[in-house]
């Protein structure tokens, strides 16, 4: 499970959203120059190929296959974007989260119950986002997740 730190999840989205390098005055950009391109998640990755992909990380099997890949991280390490699938789980968070994290859910859901006793449902096709001081119980059935996560400094997305 990734997890985010301080800032606006929404500044980071809009600052961090494409950057490409131009050229200055009159000094062409050649193809050797850095470019930094967009990081596009296709409908065919959405509908499962990104995980085809050789830098996906693997945990478990069968019905306890976790699949997670970034599909951007920032150049400075604290920014990130990709998707997640996993089956069934439940994990007690006694410790704050640690980070910021948007999710849209693709498939499946999530039960989150707050420290307090409070129950949010995600469902596929909506989206939360858990603050980092979030604490309480995860519980699923299994999900596929796009996920986006700012870290103030970059640990969490080691």
């Amino acid at each position: 499970m990734k997890a985010i730190q301080k800032g606006s999840l929404l500044k980071a989205l809009a600052v961090s959203a494409v950057t490409m390098t131009a050229s200055v005055g009159t000094v062409p950009m050649t193809a050797a120059q850095d470019v930094v391109y967009p990081a596009e998640m296709t409908t065919e990755d959405i509908a499962g190929e990104i995980f085809n992909r050789p830098d996906t990380l693997i945990s478990g099997e069968g019905k306890d296959e976790v699949m997670d890949i970034t599909s951007l991280l920032s150049s400075d390490g604290k920014f990130a974007s990709g998707m997640y699938s996993a089956g069934k789980s439940r994990w007690v968070i006694d410790e704050p989260y640690g980070v910021d994290e948007f999710m849209y859910f693709l498939e499946g859901g999530v039960t989150l119950t707050s420290s307090d006793g409070s129950v949010t449902r995600i469902d596929a096709g909506e989206a939360v986002t858990i603050p980092k001081e979030w604490t309480g119980i995860w519980e699923t059935d299994g999900y596929k997740k796009i996920w986006v996560i700012y870290s103030e400094d970059g640990s969490a997305l080691e």
